[in-house]
C-alpha cells in the first residue's frame, strides 16, 4: 500500500495532461473533425507558455500568478494555431488526417525555429508549480493519501473542465448541436444549426486544450520546451478511442495509461516488478490498447460523419 501511495501522485500528474488533450480530441471529433494535429497543438502550447514564464520570470521571480499567464498563453496559442486545420477541413475540404499530420510537421519545425533564434537553443528552462496538499480532505484515510496530497493545483483545474465538459456535451443546446454535426451534418443543417460555426467550435476547444495540456507538461513534470511532447498527443487519440468517445471513459483511459506508464518508470525499484524486462512494462499500455481496439473495433461508437467533409447542400 505504501508503494501505490508513493507513485499515484505521479500517475495523476502523468494522467492530467493526457486528459485533457483528449477531452479537447472529443469536441473536434464529435462536430465531425478528424484531428490528428493534437502533437503538434501541445508542442504549440508548450512553446507558447514556455517562452511567456521565462521572460515573466525574469522580471517577477517567485511569483505564481506568472504560471498561470502562461497557461492562458498556451490556451490562446493553442485556439489560434488550430484555425489552420479548422480552415483546411472544413473551408478547403482537404483530408483532414494529412491536414493534422500537417500540423504536427508545422508546429515542430516552427516552435524549435523560434526557439533556437529567441533563446540561443531549443530549449527553454521555467520554474514550474509546486505540490501541495489540499486541507481537510488531505486526512482522509487512504484516499487523501492517493488523491489530495502532493497534488498540482493544474490536475483540479483539469478535473472542472472534465465534470463541465460532460455538462455541456450532454445537457447543454451546444452539445447536442454538436454531436448532431458529428453524426448527421445534413439534418443539423434542416434544422437551421450552421454547421461550419460548429465544426470550428469544436477544432477551436480542441486546440485550445491541447495548448494546455502541452502547457501543464512544462510546468509539471517537466519544466523544460524541447519541441516534442514524447508522442503523447497521439496517445490522447488512442485514449480517445479506447474510451468510445465519452468523457467518462476517456477519464478512465487515461488513468489506465498514467499508471501503466509510471509503473514501466519505476519499475526498478519495486522488487515485485524489478524481475520484469522495463521494456515489456514499457510497452504494456500501448500493446493493450492495440489489442482492446482490435477486439472492440466492430462495437466502437464513433461519430458517424467524423472525417466526413460537409458540403452544405448534399444530401
Amino acid at each position: 500500500m505504501d508503494t501505490i501511495i508513493q507513485i499515484f501522485p505521479y500517475a495523476i500528474a502523468y494522467t492530467i495532461p493526457l486528459l485533457i488533450v483528449a477531452l479537447g480530441g472529443l469536441f473536434s471529433e464529435r462536430s465531425g473533425v478528424v484531428n490528428i494535429g493534437l502533437e503538434g497543438l501541445m508542442v504549440v502550447g508548450g512553446f507558447a507558455s514556455a517562452l511567456t514564464i521565462s521572460k515573466l520570470q525574469e522580471t517577477n521571480p517567485g511569483e505564481a500568478w506568472v504560471i498561470w499567464v502562461g497557461l492562458l498563453v498556451a490556451v490562446i496559442a493553442g485556439a489560434l494555431f488550430s484555425l489552420l486545420h479548422a480552415f483546411a477541413s472544413i473551408n478547403l475540404n482537404a483530408d483532414q488526417v494529412i491536414s493534422g499530420i500537417a500540423i504536427n510537421m508545422i508546429a515542430g519545425a516552427l516552435t524549435i525555429f523560434l526557439a533556437r533564434n529567441l533563446t540561443g537553443s531549443g530549449n527553454i528552462r521555467v520554474n514550474g508549480l509546486d505540490r501541495g496538499d489540499v486541507s481537510f480532505l488531505s486526512d482522509i484515510p487512504i484516499i487523501g493519501d492517493l488523491f489530495f496530497k502532493n497534488a498540482y493545483a493544474t490536475t483540479w483545474l483539469v478535473l472542472l473542465i472534465l465534470i463541465v465538459s460532460t455538462f455541456v456535451i450532454y445537457k447543454t443546446r451546444f452539445g447536442l448541436r454538436l454531436r448532431a454535426c458529428g453524426e448527421y451534418p445534413q439534418a443539423a443543417d434542416a434544422a437551421g444549426i450552421n454547421v461550419y460555426r460548429i465544426r470550428y467550435l469544436g477544432v477551436i476547444i480542441s486546440g485550445a486544450f491541447s495548448g494546455l495540456g502541452g502547457a501543464i507538461i512544462l510546468v509539471t513534470y517537466s519544466g523544460e520546451f524541447t519541441g516534442s511532447v514524447a508522442g503523447l498527443g497521439f496517445l490522447a487519440i488512442a485514449a480517445l478511442i479506447f474510451g468510445q468517445w465519452k468523457p467518462l471513459g476517456i477519464l478512465a483511459a487515461t488513468l489506465f495509461f498514467g499508471v501503466a506508464t509510471t509503473v514501466a518508470n519505476v519499475s526498478q525499484v519495486i522488487p515485485s516488478l524489478a524481475q520484469i524486462p522495463p521494456l515489456a512494462l514499457k510497452l504494456f499500455p500501448y500493446v493493450v490498447t492495440l489489442i482492446a481496439l482490435v477486439i472492440f473495433s466492430k462495437s466502437s461508437q464513433a461519430p458517424k460523419s467524423v472525417g466526413v467533409a460537409y458540403e452544405k447542400g448534399k444530401r
